[in-house]
């Protein structure tokens, strides 16, 4: 067991050097992008089931490599298929990347952080499997940390598969909507920065607060006193 995770482990650190020594990444530049956009689109045109699988694989390795990329992808997203069709191809490319992310950090160190760490950490995992829902929304929603560092914190607990996949698929939505609707008027944007306002950031955070607002109910709800010892409801026939 330990050499297959020794070799998926420098087969993954082979991948992301040939990325960058092959200098991929000048295919995942926003100058790239506008000047290559129409052949696409008219690839895309004869052979759409082929374009939108190929687009959803890219965007799944990219996403599970951790390689950077991204935006300009969801842009690429929308600027071929459309606001809509983009948004969920885009979606479904980052979900599915960032779920075999989370999947190959458990498997290759999810053993050695438990056997290391798992006291120190029993108290955060008990939360996650409970309310992983939650905060894996409002982390996906605020974009205080970045997407693969959370892919890759995630699967070192024992957040639940299945809520990690929910949450990253939902909590993404937004965010992907923003930079596929960016992407159909590809042509008038010249910087990333120019994308997501300060507005838009602020409205990303209100959502993510209110996905944990749940949470904040129970925990409010669970610390309430109870009834102190000896306290006994009130007698209604002492009080007629």
């Amino acid at each position: 067991m330990r050499t297959k995770k020794i070799f998926l482990l420098v087969l993954i650190i082979l991948a992301v050097l040939a990325f960058f020594l092959l200098d991929l990444g000048r295919f995942l530049t926003l100058e790239s992008l506008q000047a290559n956009r129409m052949t696409v689109v008219d690839f895309y045109r004869t052979h759409k089931t082929l374009t939108m699988g190929l687009f959803v694989g890219i965007y799944l390795v990219q996403t599970a490599l951790s390689l950077p990329g991204a935006a300009i992808l969801t842009l690429a997203a929308g600027g071929i298929f459309g606001v809509i069709t983009g948004t969920l191809l885009a979606n479904l490319g980052a979900t599915l990347g960032a779920t075999l992310a989370f999947v190959l950090v458990r498997y290759l160190f999810g053993e050695t952080v438990r056997r290391k760490f798992g006291g120190r950490l029993e108290r955060l995992n008990r939360e996650l499997e409970h309310e992983g829902l939650h905060y894996l929304l409002f982390l996906r929603l605020v974009p205080l940390f970045p997407f693969f560092l959370i892919n890759l914190a995630a699967g070192l607990t024992r957040l639940p598969l299945r809520t990690f996949f929910l949450g990253t698929l939902l909590g993404i939505v937004p965010g992907s909507f923003v930079y596929a609707n960016a992407g159909a008027s590809l042509a008038s944007i010249t910087s990333l920065q120019d994308i997501v306002s300060p507005r838009v950031l602020l409205s990303f955070a209100l959502l993510g607060v209110f996905a944990l607002i749940p949470v904040m109910y129970r925990k409010v709800r669970s610390r309430r006193p109870t009834d102190l010892p000896g306290e006994k409801e009130p007698d209604h026939h002492d009080t007629l």
